[in-house]
């Protein structure tokens, strides 16, 4: 079964290795992605940095691609068994349920041609934003971040995501308008799994609960321990299957809104081949020995701050900061083009003379979330910083030995518009849900070790420790 998941932001593969994270989606570009080896593939939607209607475009895009890269490749024997993710944030910031929906539209006709039935081709769509190693947790329907209610923590709060309830049928209500009422949310709950996950005979009963479902209800999946989403990919695995016919009557089609974790339980994978140390072992070197890192940090949660703060206290870290108030008036004043170009350059200069020293560069944002006019001035504002951002990573890419990008927008904008990338390869972990990946052999530019940090993940010392790692001095305090 070839698991394909699009993904609102570059960094929901933290939990695996050993695939491609595609970042254009033309037909042959992803056939080739098919075609992979892997079991899984990644597609960076990056539709988190985007506008709704935007969002909803750019979904739809990327599945009609799809549709006719599926339909030529089972034409030629091959994903004849396949499932589609719409990966999400554990922290519930995402344009859910509209990329669902999109999905669900857009693929409707390959699964009718394929002989399912239900609402929109698929039978149900499983919600489950649990990341286990962030400490992103849900039990009796309640999701939680390190035990507290989610919708307490400052990610309830967001100026475009915000949301008012931890309990994800009520989540589910709020985010539709209303459209899907929390008494239509179904759940499984942890007694369900942990007997699948236990017993042949409570498999057996979780497989028969999941046939059973039609017309394309959310069913929110609690999930505490690795094992209960192990359970449930293999029922959902079986269920996929052709041979699901013989016992179930027709194989039946599932979409996932889900975080990392149950990426694990679709498909479970070999340990990672790569230590920590091999990946941090990656970093390049030239005629004198390892070449200094970049940092870049453009996430402006509270715990993007904090880590930052603890970052700079290193003696060889030294920071170059964009002003964003000074940014905004730049960007949404006249003549943008002209004046950003002279402070760019300035900053350029700043960045190369911190790299030529031998230490590490640390680029980031002025901290605090701005309060602008509109959603679509904040928008505007967020991408035109990681635009920029990524401009000044990519001028100084030959005098680097490694890039640690945290904030997904960052991540992004570096890997796509920055780099000019059509595809990474992931290489692993360097520490829980903080993933190594390498431009590909063939890309026009050297194998880069790009680490990307999701703006919400870790404790406040999690990106010097990450730095450390990558400086070879994992061992210090």
């Amino acid at each position: 079964m070839k698991v394909v998941v699009l993904d609102d932001d570059p960094t929901g593969s933290q939990t695996v290795h050993g695939c491609l994270l595609l970042l254009r989606w033309d037909v042959a570009t992803l056939r080739r992605g098919l075609q992979h080896p892997s079991p899984l593939l990644f597609v960076l939607a990056d539709s988190r940095a985007l506008a709704p209607d935007e969002a909803a475009s750019r979904v739809a895009e990327i599945c009609r691609a799809l549709l006719e890269a599926l339909r030529a490749e089972q034409a030629e024997g091959r994903c004849r068994h396949w499932l589609v993710v719409s990966r999400g944030d554990s922290t519930l910031r995402s344009h859910f349920p509209l990329e669902c929906e999109v999905i669900a539209r857009e693929l409707a006709p390959l699964l009718r041609a394929q002989g399912e039935r239900g609402s929109g081709g698929f039978d149900a769509t499983l919600l489950a934003p649990a990341f286990l190693p962030g400490g992103r947790t849900t039990a009796g329907g309640v999701h939680r971040l390190n035990g507290v209610p989610v919708h307490t923590t400052p990610f309830a709060r967001d100026g475009l995501f915000g949301y008012s309830s931890s309990d994800l049928a009520a989540w589910v209500e709020e985010k539709s308008a209303g459209r899907l009422p929390a008494r239509s949310v179904q759940r499984l709950g942890l007694a369900e799994l942990n007997a699948a996950a236990a017993s042949a005979d409570g498999l057996a009963a979780l497989c028969a609960r999941l046939a059973a479902l039609r017309g394309n209800p959310v069913v929110v999946v609690d999930a505490e321990r690795p094992q209960q989403l192990a359970a449930l990919g293999a029922a959902v695995r079986q269920l996929t299957a052709a041979a699901a016919s013989e016992r179930w009557g027709r194989p039946r089609r599932f979409l996932c809104q889900c975080a990392a974790s149950l990426l694990n339980g679709l498909v479970p994978l070999p340990p990672q081949p790569l230590t920590p140390s091999a990946l941090a072992g990656l970093r390049r070197r030239g005629p004198a020995g390892s070449l200094p890192g970049l940092v870049l940090v453009g996430s402006h949660v509270p715990l993007a701050d904090a880590q930052l703060e603890v970052l700079l206290q290193e003696p060889t870290c030294q920071a170059v900061v964009l002003p964003v108030r000074r940014l905004a008036r730049v960007l949404e004043g006249p003549l943008p083009a002209e004046l950003l170009a002279s402070l760019e350059a300035d900053w350029l200069q700043q960045l190369e003379a911190v790299l030529h020293s031998g230490r590490t560069a640390v680029l980031h944002t002025s901290r605090g979330e701005l309060r602008c006019a509109s959603a679509a001035e904040r928008l505007r504002l967020g991408q035109g910083l990681a635009a920029l951002m990524a401009r000044l990573a990519a001028a100084v890419v030959p005098q680097l030995g490694y890039v640690i990008s945290k904030g997904g927008i960052t991540s992004s904008a570096l890997l796509r518009d920055g780099l000019a990338l059509e595809a990474v390869e992931l290489q692993g972990q360097l520490l829980p849900g903080l993933s190594l990946v390498l431009p590909p052999a063939e890309a026009p530019l050297p194998r880069l070790p790009l680490l990307t940090f999701p703006g919400n993940l870790g404790e406040a010392g999690t990106l010097r420790q990450a730095w450390l790692w990558m400086e070879g001095a994992q061992a210090a305090d």
